[in-house]
């Protein structure tokens, strides 16, 4: 038996999983970037567009604008269900809608795919200049420039300064950023299951999956959006989705749920699964077929060069600068992204009150999961009524190197 092979039933997976050209739109609306985008390396990225999807109404000042940032191989579409132009349900659905956490009969939520990303931004799987796919040529991107993108989406909006910013995991660095380098654009912030830096143990992990897609003969440099299906580097991404999958959730839930039993109809000894492998084969099985091998290489180096205190004086001076209300969370259970990151981040920000807990069996994946406890939080962090903006235009906002 081939372990963790896919059942024959399957077509072969695409060159990209990732939104192409032509596909429906859904939800998405665009925004472009008219001028090249400067990046923290110092080069200019050119073309730039932002998808993005809304819910509820803008108010007449912006002023109930509230920013929500995805994780990894997370999208814009934060809520409702999948459908043409939408492979995945909404992943905070129960967050999002009129009477819930963030309702959308008060507060206008926007929630962006991010630069580098696969699901309608400009990432390496998205036509560069000559139309042709980014691919090899997709420059470096950090969280700052991720950010940068966002804040032109937003200046696209109208919207002077979000009443909050909202992410967790990838979108809690990305959140994080908007409070240290535009804090005058940040109203309030919620940042779950994030570090100010990423650290030794977060960089191996990533490391390790790039090496897994890069090493995959179907990557072809970075090149191979123009590979038939099945000659993609889907199996460098799926084996770097089942190392990633399994900091994302906890031993002991791992043990409860799966222990060391075969997969049902599978001999271990003869060439078949535990259940934990069969798991694992499933989650890196739905992922080839919905991103981009690309994008998640450069979305895992964005992440492992996360550090708000770079040039910047150090971590304790750059969160500093964030005198806003904040509310950070940690998951009990997080082996990736453990409590005590959250704790010095709790500790440093001005406007933190302490670190907050979510209680979850389920490790680092509690933030998307426990969505009662994270609800409460975010009814915690906005006010009862949007606060009208202390500005007129977003030219005047405060934005920090």
């Amino acid at each position: 038996m081939n372990r963790g092979a896919a059942p024959a039933a399957l077509p072969l997976p695409p060159a990209s999983g990732g939104r192409r050209e032509g596909d429906p739109p859904g939800r998405r609306r665009w925004v472009t970037i008219e001028d090249p985008l400067p990046l923290e390396s110092g080069a200019r990225l050119p073309g730039v567009r932002l998808a993005y999807e809304t819910w509820g109404q803008r108010a007449a000042d912006g002023s109930n604008a509230v920013l929500v940032l995805h994780a990894l191989t997370g999208d814009s579409h934060v809520a409702g269900p999948a459908g043409p132009g939408h492979p995945t349900p909404g992943w905070w659905d129960a967050l999002v809608g009129p009477g819930r956490a963030l309702d959308t009969d008060r507060w206008f939520v926007v929630a962006p795919n991010v630069l580098g990303g696969c699901q309608g931004s400009t990432g390496p799987s998205s036509p560069g200049p000559d139309r042709a796919p980014w691919g090899s040529r997709f420059p470096y991107l950090t969280v700052r420039d991720q950010v940068a993108a966002e804040a032109a989406l937003a200046d696209a909006l109208g919207i002077g300064r979000w009443a909050a910013v909202i992410g967790g995991s990838m979108g809690g660095m990305r959140a994080l950023e908007w409070a240290v380098s535009r804090p005058g654009r940040t109203g309030s912030l919620l940042v779950l299951a994030a570090p100010a830096a990423a650290s030794a143990e977060q960089i191996a992990w990533g490391s390790v999956q790039i090496g897994a897609i890069r090493s995959d003969p179907g990557w072809r440099g970075g090149d191979y959006h123009d590979a038939p299906p099945g000659g993609g580097p889907h199996r460098g991404l799926g084996q770097a989705r089942r190392v990633a999958h399994i900091t994302y959730r906890s031993e002991p839930e791992l043990g409860s749920r799966f222990g060391r039993a075969p997969q049902p109809g599978e001999e271990p000894g003869r060439g078949g699964r535990y259940q934990v492998e069969s798991y694992l084969d499933h989650h890196a099985g739905k992922l080839v077929r919905r991103f981009d091998a690309g994008s998640y290489v450069a979305l895992t180096e964005a992440m492992n060069g996360h550090d708000v205190g770079r040039g910047r004086g150090g971590i304790e001076r750059a969160l500093g600068r964030a005198e806003l209300p904040a509310l950070v969370v940690g998951v009990d259970s997080d082996r990736l992204y453990p409590p005590s990151q959250q704790e010095e981040l709790a500790a440093l920000l001005p406007g933190s009150d302490g670190l907050r807990i979510v209680n979850s069996p389920y490790g680092h994946d509690g933030f998307l999961i426990e969505t009662d406890q994270v609800g409460s939080l975010v009814r915690e962090l906005l006010p009862p009524e949007p606060a009208p903006l202390p500005f007129p235009s977003p030219v005047l906002c405060e934005e920090l190197p």
